[in-house]
């Protein structure tokens, strides 16, 4: 089965009420922390639980290096997502308001604890749910009991110093998911210092999606990473953002590109120019 699987709103609507079917609902805004569980009480899709990224799928800065949303800890994740009714054979389908990176970052977060088939996005999230006018409700279920158990996969990260080695590395691709104007350091509304790492390529989430909020075909997937990786090996890729959320949309459809699942940088950014030694870039100072 593929790592990186999606389905469409009428086929999760036939879906609904299954067993072993598990909905999580990851909406999510950065400018307004609170528009996730707002929206998700006004109505959400039939059965699904909420999880916050800031509660439930980030946990706290320890170090001063792990960015504006950390990992989780396993543990406490595990036990939010047992709440949710998560078992091994459990069939999870993530969604959020539509671009797909809160979902992609729950995704990314059960393969990282080895939950790695039965696992799909809802292609455009819930506001194609909407737009083909399924149900909705604003009932919360009750607390459950999966079983759900899984150790973290460090394999699946690298951390600030490893990278800064790297970049003396010809071989290593690496791709921030951040809009151009942010890459660039032309503005930074979140992050107190703007630019990107050295030799960092921009590979920005949103054009891995259509017009309509979709993803792409794999095959234009495909081109794109192609085109970004060049010469270079899927296995020298480096994912990265401003925190470590967007960057897992990059590496959800490299999957859905055929590719493996690839290196995620989770601090980010915002981890990365924590230390004032580090070297920065922009676009004035390349």
């Amino acid at each position: 089965m593929a790592l990186a699987q999606l389905l469409q709103p009428r086929q999760l609507a036939e879906r609904l009420g299954t067993a072993k079917l598990i909905l999580l609902d990851c909406r999510f805004a950065l400018e307004d922390p609170d528009h996730g569980r707002r929206a998700y009480a006004q109505g959400h899709i039939p059965g699904a639980h909420f999880l916050d990224l800031a509660a439930d799928l980030s946990g706290i800065d320890t170090d001063g290096e792990s960015g504006r949303h950390p990992l989780p800890y396993p543990q406490q994740l595990l036990q939010r997502l047992r709440a949710c009714g998560c078992s091994a054979d459990s069939q999870i389908v993530l969604y959020d308001d539509g671009p797909g990176a809160f979902a992609a970052r729950a995704w990314w977060l059960l393969a990282w604890l080895g939950k790695r088939d039965g696992v799909w996005l809802l292609d455009g999230g819930f506001k194609a749910w909407q737009s083909e006018g399924l149900a909705l409700c604003d009932t919360m279920p009750g607390v459950a009991s999966g079983t759900l158990d899984g150790t973290p996969d460090q394999r699946l990260l690298i951390n600030a110093a490893e990278l800064l080695e790297r970049l003396q590395d010809s071989s290593l691709c690496l791709l921030d998911a951040r809009a151009e104007p942010r890459f660039r350091g032309e503005v930074e509304p979140i992050d107190p210092i703007a630019g990107h790492i050295p030799r960092a390529q921009c590979a920005p989430f949103t054009d891995n999606l259509a017009s309509d909020g979709r993803f792409l075909a794999p095959t234009a997937l495909r081109q794109r990473f192609a085109a970004l990786l060049g010469e270079r090996r899927s296995e020298d890729l480096v994912a990265y953002c401003g925190s470590g959320v967007t960057a897992c949309h990059n590496l959800f459809a490299l999957c859905l590109a055929g590719y493996p699942l690839a290196t995620l940088y989770a601090a980010s950014w915002s981890g990365w120019i924590c230390d004032p030694t580090r070297p920065l870039a922009r676009a004035d100072h390349p």
